[in-house]
């Protein structure tokens, strides 16, 4: 892995975990044209799964962004694992964040802020996006968080 992303990850001490394999019939990463579609990732760091549970009931509002940044941690891992340079990322176009929450769970928005700081770290401005952040009453394996996202590149 070298360049400028490379460096900046290195600068901001972030290590990446292995791009996980998909656990059914889709692939993490479709790349089209000048954009890449990324499957839906989840709050699994090298294998181990990491908060699982609701948010408003086992997790805090806190815990959600920590959660959060793990998917797009992964989210940049499959980015490098498709592209083999991340500085072939152009731009974060769209995040699409899903809390694992009770009902009466409103702060989405704050949960998903534990990505869309971790974009704007890493890549600066082509890492501001669009996003929905949407509350939903179970996910995958129950982790707290999952993140898909839509990337322009080069």
């Amino acid at each position: 892995m070298s360049g400028k992303i490379a460096v900046k990850l290195a600068e901001l001490k972030i290590e990446l975990p292995k791009a996980a394999a998909p656990v059914a019939n889709y692939v993490p990463v479709v790349l089209t044209g000048n954009q890449a579609f990324l499957s839906g990732q989840v709050t699994v760091w090298n294998g181990e799964i990491k908060y699982q549970g609701k948010l408003g009931k086992e997790f805090s509002v806190e815990d959600g962004q920590k959660a959060a940044r793990i998917c797009g941690l992964n989210i940049i891992a499959q980015l490098q694992a498709a592209l083999g340079d991340l500085d072939r990322v152009k731009r974060i176009v769209r995040l699409g964040v899903f809390v694992n929450c009770e009902a009466n769970f409103t702060d989405q928005p704050k949960v998903a802020n534990g990505v869309s700081d971790l974009m704007v770290e890493v890549f600066g401005d082509a890492g501001k996006h669009a996003r929905s952040a949407v509350g939903v009453n179970v996910l995958p394996l129950n982790v707290a968080v999952e993140v898909d996202a839509v990337v322009e590149i080069a």
